[in-house]
């Protein structure tokens, strides 16, 4: 697929979102090279662009809304384009659609009237308020003043959902047909510690979770070269807890097409000040280890590896 079929097809604007396309492709061209690899890097909650209109209907100032951002991941990332691996972001936040769920898993009790017999109204996301169109951020804190219209949800999704799908299913069609196979990393940040409805309540949680849909969606030799990688880089690791990959991970994942998923949570500890949503001192730490890690995977992202 070309670059100008691409554009094409997430040229879908929303007129109460800023930026028209709602999400950013960064190329191997773009950085200045011309090698294209299997590898395709995701950013999914790293947006960070609120709409005016969504931030008068919410309760909460403007930090709180920005609990649910994996607050610049992308960034941590930034170098994967010059190595030949495509970085799809998010603009929008997670808190206005969130691109890693369904694309019609809603809550049914934050809507003003009964909702199409197509939407599914009930999974653990939805009931921990965190479904396609969020009720809560990260922490509890309820979002909206009063109930919203299904139109507004249908809104964001053909606007803002559908766009980074179609982009990052193009990518990796794309890196497919180049090279036999794809490798995506889907990449996150988690809260340092449990939440209350959680079952790692109160704890530390360690620096990276390796999320690989319970040893579904990527060959186990890659996952281990992952986990063996970061613990060289002085990280502690583990798989799958408390995350094991959202709807990006499950969805994209045939690897008896050579399509591997993967997703990795970072702690935001690690990085970032989590209450100011500040970087801190140890971000070019774990930005140089991202690095690494991207060509890691470019290194493996061959058939003879993948699928051997």
């Amino acid at each position: 697929m070309t670059s100008a079929t691409l554009q094409a097809r997430v040229h879908r604007p929303d007129p109460e979102f800023p930026l028209d396309p709602p999400i950013r492709i960064t190329r191997p061209a773009d950085a200045g090279v011309s090698v294209a690899t299997a590898v395709v890097l995701s950013s999914p909650h790293s947006g960070a662009i609120y709409p005016a209109s969504f931030r008068n209907a919410s309760r909460l100032d403007a930090l709180s809304l920005r609990r649910s951002e994996d607050a610049f991941i992308h960034e941590l990332y930034a170098a994967g384009p010059g190595l030949g691996a495509p970085l799809l972001e998010a603009l929008f936040p997670r808190a206005y659609c969130d691109p890693n769920r369904a694309a019609w898993e809603l809550d049914p009790d934050m809507f003003d009237a009964p909702l199409p017999e197509h939407v599914v109204t009930a999974s653990s996301k939805i009931g921990a308020g965190l479904g396609t169109i969020a009720r809560v951020v990260a922490g509890g804190m309820e979002i909206y003043k009063g109930k919203i219209a299904f139109t507004e949800a249908e809104r964001r999704v053909e606007t803002c959902w559908r766009p980074y799908h179609d982009a990052l299913d193009d990518l990796l069609q794309d890196a497919r047909a180049r090279h036999g196979v794809a490798l995506l990393l889907d990449c996150h940040s988690m809260p340092s510690v449990g939440g209350s409805h959680q079952p790692d309540a109160g704890q530390r949680r360690a620096d990276m979770v390796i999320g690989d849909f319970n040893g579904v969606s990527c060959t186990p030799r890659l996952v281990d070269r992952v986990e063996e990688y970061l613990q060289s880089c002085g990280f502690g690791t583990t798989r799958n807890k408390p995350y094991a990959g959202g709807y990006i991970t499950q969805h994209y994942s045939r690897r008896d097409r050579g399509q591997h998923t993967l997703q990795l949570e970072i702690n935001r500890d690690l990085y970032m000040d989590e209450e100011r949503i500040a970087k801190a001192g140890g971000f070019s730490r774990v930005q140089a280890a991202m690095t690494g890690l991207t060509e890691l995977l470019i290194a493996c992202a061959t058939p003879d590896f993948l699928n051997g």
